[in-house]
């Protein structure tokens, strides 16, 4: 195969809105609506991530502004209770932030994101300093490639990989990221490999096999 696959650094967003650790709330609110994010990194000055608030850890202020909790239930939300108290990043964000390198796959961004519960990543390099951010939106920008170039991607790395002698005999169909193989190919062992490796272009919504092998009598 040919093609590399797809890693955060293609589709993350280079540009990064972040506070400092002494941001204070106001100014931290104030730079979510600014630029329509629903989190910020917390970068020391040297750009190192040490950790991100979200509008969860700011929406706690006025979720205890005038609720009086009982003693249960504060040590219960410790933490909680403790953010909505403050007014600085350094003690309303999430820390250690939760980060991916730039060389992850999509699907390991994908997966870290669901098994934390989180929307954005900040993307950082081997000495923690932060290079960008990827967001669930972000991972969905491979199902924007064009159909040609997916049909193209397939034909190459798939097709012709697999049916040397017989590709001259497969169609390849793209439409709306959905992959449609059909077509007559020598070895039938290799029909299933084909969908799989099909299935797995970066891009492709699913996939419709169609292959056969020529009646033998």
């Amino acid at each position: 195969m040919t093609t590399q696959p797809f890693t955060v650094a293609d589709v993350m967003t280079k540009k990064v809105v972040a506070v400092l650790p002494g941001a204070e709330f106001k100014e931290i609110a104030a730079a979510m609506e600014r630029w329509k994010v629903t989190a910020v990194p917390v970068v020391e000055r040297e750009g190192s991530v040490v950790g991100v608030v979200s509008e969860a850890d700011l929406l706690l202020k006025e979720e205890f502004h005038d609720h009086r909790l009982g003693l249960v239930e504060q040590m219960r939300r410790l933490d909680a209770t403790a953010k909505a108290g403050s007014r600085r990043a350094q003690d309303l964000m999430t820390s250690p932030a939760i980060t991916v390198t730039p060389e992850a796959s999509l699907p390991q961004a994908a997966r870290l994101m669901a098994a934390r519960h989180v929307k954005r990543l900040p993307v950082v390099d081997a000495s923690g300093t932060i290079q960008g951010i990827v967001s669930r939106a972000d991972l969905l920008k491979v199902f924007l490639r064009p159909d040609d170039d997916l049909a193209a991607e397939v034909r190459r790395d798939v097709v012709e990989h697999l049916f040397p002698l017989s590709s001259g005999q497969v169609q390849v169909r793209v439409d709306a990221g959905v992959v449609t193989l059909s077509g007559e190919v020598r070895d039938s062992a290799r029909i299933p490999i084909a969908e799989r490796l099909a299935r797995a272009v970066e891009g492709v919504v699913d996939v419709r096999c169609e292959l056969s092998t020529p009646d033998r009598e």
